[in-house]
C-alpha cells in the first residue's frame, strides 16, 4: 500500500490508526529490505527491475548475502513471497500471454501450493540465468543461493566461492558435474571411487557415461577407511590424464568413516586431477565440513554436493552444488539443460528465514548433542546382550552396533530384526548381514551394505541426523530392545526344539541298536540250541 492509497484510508478510519497500521506494516517490509541489501549486487538486467508500488525494495539493492540472524514470522514470509510472486509476469493485471509457456495453472490448488510462482528458475541456457518476463522468480532464485552460500559458510567451509540449488537430489547433481568435467577432460575414462556401498553415487558415475574403478577400503580397528595407497597406485597405472575424477565421500553409515579428504585432494593437485565430494548430509556436520574446508586449502576440491532434504528438512528433490573456483560453479550451471522447478529453492528460502542463522546453528548443535546422547544409549544397551558399540571415532553421523550374537545363530535372525523394526515404525536403522552380494549396473558388491567384502560382523546402524529429538533416541531404544528380547526368545524356543529332535534321534538310534544286539544273542543262542 503506497502513500497516496494510505492516505485515501484515512478518509474513511481514523488517521491514527492508520498510521498505526502502516508502522506496523513498516516492520515487515524493514525486514525484507534488510534482506535485500545483503544480496550480492548482480550483473544482470534483473537490478533495473522497477520497485513494486509498495516500496519494500531497497535503491540499494544487493550486497554480501547474508541469513538474517533471527528468523521470520509466517506473516513475514507471505508478504514477501507475495510480493515477489506479483512480480511474475503470469500473475500481471492484464497480461496476455501467446506463448506455449505462460505460466498457466488449471487447478487454483497448485497455483496456491506454489505461491503462483509459475514460471521455474533459469532459462534454457543456464539454471542460473534472469528470465525477462519473471523477476520475482529470478529474485527468489538469487535471494535463496545468496542464503545458502552463507549457511555453507557458517557451517564451517569459509572460503567456498560460488554455490546454487539445482532441482535435483544428490545423485543427479553429482552426473551434472562430471559431465561438466567431461568437457575439460577429453581423454578421460574413469572415476576413481573409494568405496561406499549407496546406489545412487555409484548410478551417478554410470550415468554419465565414465567407468568406476572401485577402491576397496582398509580395515583400522572397527573403522572402513580410505586406502591412499591404492588411489595413488591406480592413478599411476591409469595416467592422469584418462581419469575424470576422484569421487571422494564425507558422510557415511558407520562403520566406513569420511574418506582422507585433506590426502586424496593432496593427490588430486599432485597429479592434476579434479576433485569432486559427495557431501550429501555432511553440511550439518563440522567435522565433515572441516575436512572440505581443509581439502580444499591444502590440495584440491572442485565440487562438493549436498542434500537439501538431508540437511535443511525440506521435501526430496533439491540439491546444493558449491566450489572453491566461481567460474566452475558457473559452468555446471550452464551444463543444466532447460529452465528448472523453483520448488527446491522456494522450500529452502522459507525454511532459512524461518530459521535465521541462529536457528539453523541451534539444530546444529542439538543434532552434536544427540549423536553423544544417542552413543550412549547405544553403548549401555549393546552391553545388555552382551554386543558392543562399534569404536568409529571418525564417523560424526551414523553409529553401528554389533550383532554377533545373532549372526551365531543364523543371517536369517539379523534380517528378522530388521523387519521387525520396521514394522514397528522405527525407519531410518540398517541391519547389514554378512556375505550380501549386490549387483549395481552390471558391478557385483561382495558384502554390499558393509563398505568392503568381509567386514568381521553383522551389525545395526543408527545415524544421529538434524532435526532429532530426545524422545526419538528413548522410543528407538526402547523397540529395540524390545525386538532384541523377542529374536533372543525365538532363539532359544528354536535351540530348545533343535535340542529335544536331537535328544529324541539318539534315543531312537540306542534303543534300535540294543534291538539289534538282542536279536544277535537270541540267534546265537538259537543256533546253539539247534547244534
Amino acid at each position: 500500500m503506497n502513500r497516496e492509497s494510505l492516505a485515501a484510508s484515512e478518509r474513511l478510519v481514523s488517521p491514527a490508526y492508520v498510521r498505526q497500521g502502516y508502522e506496523a506494516r513498516r516492520s515487515h517490509e524493514h525486514l525484507v529490505r534488510l534482506l535485500l541489501e545483503k544480496v550480492p549486487r548482480s550483473r544482470s538486467p534483473l537490478r533495473r527491475a522497477r520497485p513494486p508500488v509498495c516500496g519494500v525494495w531497497s535503491p540499494s539493492l544487493l550486497r554480501q548475502g547474508k541469513c538474517p540472524e533471527d528468523g521470520w514470522d509466517e506473516s513475514t514470509l507471505e508478504l514477501f513471497l507475495h510480493e515477489l510472486a506479483i512480480m511474475d509476469s503470469n500473475n500481471f493485471l492484464g497480461n496476455c500471454g501467446v506463448g506455449e509457456r505462460e505460466g498457466r495453472v488449471a487447478s487454483a490448488l497448485v497455483a496456491r501450493r506454489h505461491y503462483r510462482f509459475i514460471h521455474g528458475i533459469g532459462r534454457s541456457g543456464d539454471i542460473s540465468a534472469v528470465q525477462p518476463k519473471a523477476a520475482g522468480s529470478s529474485l527468489l532464485n538469487k535471494i535463496t543461493n545468496s542464503l545458502v552460500l552463507d549457511i555453507i559458510k557458517l557451517a564451517g567451509v569459509h572460503t567456498v566461492a560460488n554455490c546454487f540449488v539445482v532441482p535435483m537430489a544428490t545423485g543427479m547433481s553429482l552426473t551434472l558435474c562430471f559431465l561438466t568435467l567431461r568437457h575439460k577432460r577429453p581423454k578421460a575414462k574413469y572415476i576413481i571411487w573409494p568405496r561406499i556401498d549407496q546406489k545412487s553415487c555409484f548410478k551417478s558415475m554410470i550415468t554419465a557415461g565414465f567407468e568406476p574403478v572401485v577402491i576397496e577400503n582398509i580395515l583400522e580397528g572397527d573403522e572402513l577407511r580410505t586406502d591412499l595407497k591404492a588411489v595413488e597406485a591406480k592413478v599411476q597405472e591409469l595416467g592422469p590424464d584418462y581419469i575424470l575424477c576422484v569421487h571422494s565421500t564425507t558422510s557415511c553409515f558407520a562403520p566406513r568413516v569420511p574418506d582422507r579428504l585433506e590426502e586424496l585432494a593432496v593427490i588430486c593437485a599432485n597429479y592434476g586431477i579434479p576433485h569432486i565430494v559427495n557431501n550429501a548430509y555432511g553440511v550439518q556436520s563440522s567435522k565433515c565440513m572441516h575436512l572440505i574446508q581443509q581439502g580444499a586449502r591444502i590440495g584440491r576440491i572442485d565440487a562438493f554436493v549436498q542434500s537439501l532434504d538431508k540437511n535443511f528438512m525440506v521435501p526430496v528433490g533439491g540439491a546444493i552444488i558449491a566450489g572453491f573456483n566461481d567460474s566452475f560453479i558457473q559452468e555446471i550451471s550452464k551444463m543444466y539443460p532447460g529452465r528448472a522447478s523453483a520448488s527446491p529453492s522456494l522450500d529452502v528460502l522459507i525454511t532459512l528465514l524461518s530459521l535465521g542463522a541462529r536457528g539453523y546453528k541451534k539444530l546444529l548443535k542439538e543434532r552434536k548433542e544427540m549423536f553423544s546422547y544417542l552413543s550412549k544409549e547405544l553403548k549401555k544397551l549393546s552391553e545388555t546382550y552382551n554386543e558392543r558399540l562399534l569404536h568409529t571415532p571418525h564417523n560424526p553421523i551414523s553409529l553401528a552396533v554389533t550383532l554377533k550374537t545373532l549372526d551365531e545363530h543364523c543371517d536369517k535372525a539379523v534380517t528378522q530384526l530388521g523387519s521387525m523394526l520396521f514394522t514397528r515404525q522405527v525407519s531410518g536403522a540398517r541391519v547389514v548381514p554378512l556375505g550380501s552380494v549386490q549387483t549395481v549396473s552390471g558391478y557385483t558388491f561382495r558384502g554390499f551394505m558393509s563398505h568392503t567384502n568381509n567386514y568381521p560382523c553383522a551389525y545395526l546402524n543408527a545415524a544421529s541426523a538434524i532435526g532429532m529429538k530426545m524422545q526419538d533416541v528413548d522410543l528407538f531404544i526402547k523397540r529395540l530392545d524390545k525386538c532384541l528380547k523377542t529374536v533372543r526368545k525365538e532363539q532359544n524356543k528354536e535351540g530348545d526344539v533343535s535340542g529335544i529332535d536331537s535328544f529324541s534321534k539318539t534315543v531312537h538310534v540306542d534303543i534300535g541298536e540294543m534291538a539289534l544286539k538282542l536279536d544277535n544273542v537270541l540267534s546265537d543262542t538259537y543256533q546253539d540250541a539247534s547244534s
